[in-house]
């Protein structure tokens, strides 16, 4: 059921996606802490990752938003609009989608910089790598662009998913239910457009407090990357019931197996 039902395939994708990025990311900060300065191919090459996966985030949640919508608004036609293969034609459009908003950046990179600054050590950070004002312009358009899309799409399909559970359900445990879970989607919504805006609010911090730039950096990772993802597995994880029924499985048979061995420490492992 995992490998054939859309809404797990998206959310697999999303979470592996989010490993990459988080992953990607941490090792940035960890190096920047450390060494301050790496090599600059080194350090394009991993920006170049994080980048294009963050950008993955939103449109995930966009992709994951229209599925949701296609199976509560469509019902009868969900199985055959949201099939296997038009899933992972969304999956490639997303990748797509995100590569543009790096790729063109790497290309104009090696075309302008000179071959020594590829030698060089620099201070691993998009501004100091992709440092060309046509960039910084490109970045803004792209994102504002991205920004309404996700915004728009994410915005319509809830509040329709919205109206639609009120008007099918009497249960108002079912109707509370719907509208926590909507809920829960708009403060992920929220976070996820930070992606979009984190470069200015990023700017905006860093002219108020100037000598602050590598906590003010770290501010703004665990807000607008870590903060998002690690929602994202309770919002379509923990609360869907199929995941919770297989997750309980594995856990409590874990448990048991711990008990099993170490019979000592019964409490600990419970």
């Amino acid at each position: 059921m995992f490998h054939e039902a859309s809404r797990y395939i998206l959310f697999i994708h999303m979470v592996i996606n989010d490993i990459i990025q988080l992953t990607v990311a941490v090792t940035l900060f960890v190096v920047s802490y450390i060494l301050f300065k790496i090599n600059a191919s080194f350090c394009c090459f991993l920006l170049s990752v994080a980048i294009f996966a963050s950008m993955n985030t939103p449109l995930s949640l966009a992709a994951m938003a229209i599925e949701r919508y296609v199976a509560i608004c469509n019902p009868l036609r969900h199985s055959q609009i949201c099939t296997v293969r038009r899933t992972h034609i969304l999956i490639a459009v997303i990748w797509v989608a995100g590569a543009v908003s790096i790729l063109p950046d790497v290309f104009i990179l090696l075309a302008t910089a000179p071959l020594s600054f590829f030698h060089s050590s620099v201070f691993c950070a998009r501004d100091y790598v992709f440092r060309s004002p046509d960039l910084v312009q490109k970045r803004s358009i792209l994102h504002a662009v991205y920004l309404a899309f996700v915004w728009l799409t994410l915005t319509y399909t809830y509040f329709r998913i919205l109206f639609t559970a009120k008007a099918a359900t009497t249960d108002a445990t079912s109707a509370a239910k719907a509208r926590n879970t909507i809920l829960l989607h708009g403060v992920q919504l929220l976070l996820c457009m930070l992606t979009y805006i984190g470069p200015t609010l990023e700017y905006s911090l860093l002219y108020i407090f100037p000598g602050k730039s590598l906590e003010i950096r770290y501010f703004i990772y665990l807000i607008v990357q870590v903060l998002p993802r690690s929602l994202s597995p309770m919002i379509y994880g923990v609360r869907d019931q199929m995941f919770r029924k297989y997750l309980k499985r594995h856990f409590l048979c874990q448990t048991i197996k711990d008990g099993q061995l170490h019979p000592n420490n019964n409490h600990q492992t419970s």
